[in-house]
């Protein structure tokens, strides 16, 4: 079997263990936050900074213009001075945390998307959104790491091949974008 086709059939049976159920929790949790017009905040490291980019912008543009209700929704690790600056001068590990603190509130949502789960600066931002009162969530694979039980909210991957955990990523953060785009 040539490497695609082995990576497609194992990708295949990766979408198949999403937990869709949960997936559809999500989507509640983004639509209550979009209803209370609350911030969403995404970030994430590597690929997954990409995937919370994508995100952030498929929510602004896909799911909001042009309709009355809006999402308020940002990707930390789009601020790249601010990321960089905080790396330099305090510590990578702070930077998505600390400008939560300039920015969220309670009642806001934190989503962090790492493969890992481990990463310290995504563990230090669900961190920082819990003791502000946002609703924490965490998209991750492998196992969980770290991020998983800490987060108010999590789904989890059922893999361990990090491409495929972050093909996995894209494939829920476009469900759940989509959804508002096609649905409401």
């Amino acid at each position: 079997m040539s490497f695609p086709s082995e990576y497609a059939q194992k990708l295949r049976a990766t979408l198949d263990s999403i937990p869709l159920d949960r997936v559809d929790e999500l989507i509640e949790i983004f639509r209550e936050a979009r209803d209370q017009d609350r911030q969403i905040f995404v970030c994430g490291n590597g690929g997954s900074a990409a995937t919370a980019n994508h995100f952030a912008c498929d929510i602004v543009k896909g799911a909001s213009f042009g309709r009355e209700k809006r999402f308020r929704i940002q990707a930390l690790s789009e601020q790249v001075p601010t990321m960089t600056a905080y790396a330099n001068d305090v510590g990578y590990e702070v930077a998505f945390a600390e400008p939560l603190r300039n920015f969220a509130r309670s009642g806001d949502v934190v989503l962090i998307i790492s493969g890992s789960g481990n990463s310290p600066n995504v563990l230090k931002a669900l961190e920082a959104g819990r003791e502000i009162g946002c609703k924490t969530v965490a998209l991750t694979g492998r196992g969980g790491g770290k991020a998983g039980p800490l987060a108010d909210f999590a789904i989890e991957v059922d893999d361990t091949h990090m491409g495929r955990v972050e093909d996995a990523h894209m494939v829920i953060t476009h469900m759940v974008g989509y959804h508002f785009m096609e649905r409401e």
